[in-house]
């Protein structure tokens, strides 16, 4: 299988010009960002090669393999109640994290590269974003005029929407 992978070296967050975020379109409207901390790879991988199963949320894509582990793709813009992805797609830009010891793909519309902030670059969300949001945000920051949303991944893995109980 031929899969383009996207390597993101990690960076101390000692350096000067902030902390590290990578940085993605969840869709046309929405630009986010997710802290390297918990970024382990970004990965793009043919639409097949996510395996659907039977009676999940439509959120829930289905099971992927990365490196030897079989992990869940999740749409990440529907599981936030943002507009979801195309679903005629050829194939998904998937961004690995790992939250303690789990792993979790989010499936977004596109990867656009890493950035840097400041922690104090990140204000409130409350006001700036659908209250739905803001349960999975850190904050969010302004950049050239645009408004990213901070991502938390620690709520994202842990979300009361992914829970089977």
């Amino acid at each position: 299988m031929n899969n383009s992978r996207i390597i993101l070296a990690k960076q101390p967050s000692q350096n000067k010009l902030g902390d590290g975020y990578l940085k993605f379109q969840l869709n046309q409207q929405t630009t986010a960002i997710l802290s390297m901390k918990y970024t382990q790879e970004a990965v793009i991988l043919p639409v097949e090669s996510v395996t659907s199963m039977p009676n999940m949320l439509p959120c829930i894509l289905g099971l992927m393999n990365w490196r030897s582990h079989i992990i869940w793709a999740i749409d990440l813009p529907r599981m936030l109640n943002l507009e979801s992805l195309d679903h005629r797609l050829r194939q998904y830009n998937v961004i690995v994290i790992k939250v303690e010891s789990l792993l979790l793909g989010l499936v977004v519309q596109e990867i656009k590269g890493t950035t840097k902030f400041m922690p104090d670059d990140i204000h409130s969300p409350v006001g700036q974003v659908a209250s739905s949001l803001v349960p999975y945000l850190r904050g969010c920051v302004v950049q050239q005029g645009e408004i990213l949303l901070v991502l938390d991944a620690q709520a994202i893995v842990h979300s009361p929407i992914l829970r089977s109980d």
